[in-house]
């Protein structure tokens, strides 16, 4: 019977997640075309896994002028984006070389920064790499829900002997 109700309520977590994962992605998509429709528009990442990562949409005019920087940070699929104005109008080779300009945003922040200039420098310099556009890091079953179904499924031998003992004694 705990079995049943333990499979049920990872049933129903996965739902949720898949669910909440879907609204999340429309999210992205939203933001991403409205920055779309401005110019180009350079992604920046920070994916962490049991900590706060970040993705960050930068806005760029037909000269490299940052026109806007929408930044996604957090844990969950509850997280949303939010804008940063303090570079509108500067060259993206300017913030992406000015140390002091950089430190004004959070470390989590900066990094996305730095990884999308870094696609930025490496696109106008024809020098993308394989892991430009590698995405084998990134997979359905690197979600948290997976981790915990792949750990309570390992479990369930150790559970099932305990059951089987505590019955023949």
């Amino acid at each position: 019977m705990n079995v049943l109700i333990l499979g049920i309520f990872i049933a129903a977590a996965f739902l949720l997640q898949a669910l909440m994962g879907y609204f999340q992605i429309r999210n992205f998509a939203h933001n991403y075309h409205e920055v779309r429709q401005d110019g180009r528009v350079l992604i920046g990442k920070n994916p962490r896994r049991f900590r706060q990562g970040s993705l960050m949409l930068i806005g760029l005019d037909h000269d490299d002028r940052i026109q806007e920087i929408r930044v996604m940070k957090g844990l969950t699929v509850f997280s949303r984006f939010r804008d940063v104005n303090q570079f509108d109008g500067e060259l993206v080779a300017e913030v992406g070389a000015d140390y002091t300009a950089l430190q004004k945003l959070s470390r989590t922040e900066r990094e996305c920064f730095l990884n999308a200039y870094r696609n930025y420098v490496n696109y106008k310099t024809n020098n993308l790499s394989f892991e430009d556009f590698d995405t084998s890091r990134v997979s359905m079953f690197s979600l948290p829900i997976f981790n915990e179904i792949g750990i309570k499924m390992k479990a369930i031998p150790h559970m099932l002997t305990n059951v089987f003992k505590k019955n023949t004694i």
